[in-house]
């Protein structure tokens, strides 16, 4: 919902007639007074998420806290979910570069997609400490009622570990036969929903293999090996 760079006034070089000029001006002038209200509903939101654990904030207390009018609101987003979306969107934003960050450091392939595995999936799972409710509470529930706008939200995530696996299989460190993206897609999925229900038992005979938490090194290891022998 926000731009990381700010957009180039127009003027009459770009082409444009006095007239096209002043209808532009007055269109960049409400499309930065939209950004900066639907900026102030998403912080309020996210205010609200982190202040306390509860999950069942409504409409009207983000706009009371964001200062702004319910009909304002509702010209800016259909719903509750359209707000929750707006915010896991950005925070996947946040969570890619932070992702790719991490990665860049690595000139062997195979070690930046580790490295990119084990992040995401640190940053997936439930951890009380780190506050990271849109991925652990509002992603799966977001995920059963709209999953259309939630795979759209991935998709910069996904690109990223499609960059990375295609790397891999470039150098030759893939198993033959592999496409990239898929398994990129394959491994992202995999990573997250383990993240997110790690520290819960498993279903199946009560051992400690059933139920102790998976870590980052268990994850990446069956995502590179498998479970089938060589």
């Amino acid at each position: 919902m926000t731009t990381d760079e700010p957009i180039a006034a127009p003027s009459v070089e770009d082409g444009l007639s006095w007239r096209e000029l002043a209808v532009a001006r007055s269109l960049d002038s409400a499309r930065a007074r939209a950004e900066s209200r639907v900026q102030r509903f998403m912080t309020a939101a996210a205010d609200l998420i982190n202040a306390s654990d509860r999950r069942d904030f409504t409409v009207q207390e983000v706009v009371e806290r964001s200062g702004q009018s319910l009909r304002s609101f509702y010209q800016h987003f259909d719903g509750k979910h359209e707000l929750l979306l707006a915010l896991l969107e950005d925070a996947l934003r946040r969570a890619t570069a932070q992702i790719a960050a991490a990665a860049s450091g690595h000139a062997d392939p195979a070690q930046a997609l580790k490295i990119a595995v084990q992040l995401l999936f640190e940053l997936s799972r439930p951890d009380p400490a780190a506050r990271r409710p849109l991925f652990t509470d509002f992603a799966p529930q977001l995920l059963l009622s709209h999953p259309a706008e939630v795979r759209r939200a991935h998709t910069p995530l996904l690109a990223l570990l499609t960059e990375l696996t295609t790397a891999a299989a470039e150098a030759g460190q893939l198993r033959r036969g592999m496409e990239p993206r898929r398994a990129a897609a394959l491994t992202m999925e995999t990573v997250m929903f383990v993240a997110q229900s790690s520290g819960h038992p498993s279903p199946g005979p009560d051992s400690d293999a059933a139920t102790r938490p998976v870590d980052a090194d268990e994850i990446w290891d069956f995502c590179a090996h498998g479970i089938v022998g060589a």
